[in-house]
């Protein structure tokens, strides 16, 4: 089973790139995840300048991508799941690199404002600055259903009047 959970702070807003074949939305950020110390060993590690945290790129892809990258920026605590998935490509010295990516299904976000691009600066008003107790998950869903997804608001809610009328 290849199954991540991750919860950390944005080390810097996020890039997000268009492929030229697909048009497909690719978000990469990068997520510093506290590692679990006791307040004497974080001590004694940070006075020794070791780092106290693991630095995590992470990958997003469709909808969730094009989300990540109009409503994080750098600081901002989120929370995602996904799965590790590693590769290798050749650098300009012909040397091999390796990597090693989490490639987020969800992402929650924990804190979040103002979308951090200037998409919303036509006057109108985002849904998305509630609460962070009402903030919904985001993850790739298949485009025909809406399980996990994105919700585009035209739901088929239709309010009655008169609550006697509901059928339940």
């Amino acid at each position: 089973m290849n199954n991540v959970v991750l919860i950390g702070r944005l080390t810097r807003d996020p890039e997000v790139r268009y492929m030229p074949e697909t048009t497909n939305a690719m978000c990469t950020f990068t997520l510093a995840v506290d590692r679990n110390l006791s307040r004497e060993r974080r001590q004694e590690m940070e006075s020794k300048g070791q780092p106290t945290a693991d630095f995590i790129r992470i990958v997003t892809w469709g909808k969730t991508a094009e989300l990540c990258g109009n409503y994080l920026s750098k600081g901002k605590m989120t929370a995602i799941t996904g799965r590790i998935q590693t590769g290798s490509y050749m650098n300009q010295q012909g040397q091999r690199v390796y990597t090693t990516d989490v490639v987020a299904e969800r992402v929650k976000f924990l804190e979040w404002g103002e979308p951090n691009r200037t998409q919303n600066q036509s006057g109108y008003n985002s849904p998305y600055s509630e609460p962070v107790n009402n903030v919904p998950n985001y993850g790739q869903g298949s485009q025909s259903s809406n399980e996990g997804g994105f919700d585009d608001g035209q739901d088929d809610f239709i309010p009655f009047d008169d609550d006697s009328k509901i059928p339940f």
